[in-house]
């Protein structure tokens, strides 16, 4: 396969196949340089050198019903996972603040563990805290809430939320095997009800639960075929008491790469985050990431996992000469 000539038809409009894609992902390690550079150039040309930085917070941590395999909220799972309710409207405020300030975040998501949200009285805060974040920032608000109905989402893009993040997490073939709880189909609904509310939406998944890599590809067309706006790439950071963390399958810096590279082939136009899971799995690779053809990232913390210094990843970006996208 010919790599810089698939990345000016992907970048002049050819959407590749499905067995082009598991072909990219299946790219010797020999010639990873040459399929950076060809997915770095379809980035380029429409990403330009600009990179989103992404803050999270863990709002309501713990006591989860879902039965995710790598989750160290899930009630069924023995982990340490921290419990407690969902912050208040003053907490979740001062965390966004402090996110554009000292990390430069340029987009910031309320993630809460749990189905759904559970009272009336939780969607209140959540909105309210969204509408003073709408005032008194520049950030683009995001809610990660689990499954929601379409009353749910109007009530929150009133508020001033712009995108729902809710992943796939896996493809549908290997979904029953990360979680029977809820179903793939329940995810899909959610997704299609946010864009039906005109919101953006962020989905994508993790990697490294024993998924296959055809399974991988399936699921960036899958990504691909709903339409969604940004993707992010989580790696699994097995957590002791998880099934996930029983059934490692550690990925090596290369794999990592190659994923990415073939999402970018698959999703051009999209956003294409490495968020969790990045500094193990990368190591001191990590600025390949965005050569790979990443243009997002998550700054700080994670939900339940320490992430890189803030400041780490700043000097990063600036070496490699990016720029903040705001």
């Amino acid at each position: 396969m010919e790599l810089l000539n698939l990345a000016e038809a992907v970048i002049a409009g050819t959407l590749i196949s499905q067995a082009e894609a598991n072909e990219l992902l299946r790219t010797p390690d020999s010639e990873l340089l040459t399929l950076l550079s060809a997915a770095e150039k379809i980035k380029r040309h429409f990403k330009g050198n600009k990179v989103k930085l992404c803050g999270i917070v863990n709002a309501k941590s713990g006591r989860c019903s879902e039965n995710c395999s790598f989750c160290a909220q899930s009630a069924h799972h023995k982990t340490d996972c921290q419990v407690y309710p969902l912050m208040s409207e003053k907490e979740l405020v001062e965390a966004a603040k402090a996110a554009e300030k000292n990390m430069s975040a340029t987009c910031f998501s309320f993630v809460t563990s749990g189905k759904t949200v559970h009272s009336d009285f939780e969607l209140r805060t959540l909105g309210s805290a969204l509408a003073t974040i709408t005032r008194e920032t520049k950030l683009n608000r995001c809610v990660s809430l689990g499954t929601l109905n379409l009353e749910q989402i109007q009530q929150l893009k009133k508020f001033g939320l712009k995108r729902l993040h809710h992943n796939l997490e896996t493809a549908e073939s290997f979904f029953p095997q990360m979680c029977t709880t809820h179903s793939y189909s329940d995810r899909v609904k959610t997704i299609k009800l946010a864009k039906e509310a005109g919101l953006e939406v962020c989905s994508g998944g993790i990697f490294g639960i024993g998924e296959s890599d055809v399974q991988r590809v399936e699921l960036a067309f899958a990504l691909r075929e709903i339409g969604v706006d940004s993707v992010p790439i989580n790696i699994l950071n097995p957590i002791p008491g998880t099934p996930a963390a029983v059934n490692h399958h550690p990925m090596t810096p290369f794999e990592v790469l190659k994923l990415v590279a073939t999402y970018r082939f698959i999703l051009p136009t999209q956003d294409i985050g490495i968020f969790g899971g990045r500094e193990k799995a990368l190591g001191t690779l990590q600025p390949m990431m965005f050569i790979a053809g990443a243009n997002v990232t998550l700054i700080g913390n994670y939900l339940t996992t320490k992430g890189q210094e803030p400041t780490k990843d700043l000097q990063m970006i600036r070496e490699l000469g990016l720029e903040i996208d705001v």
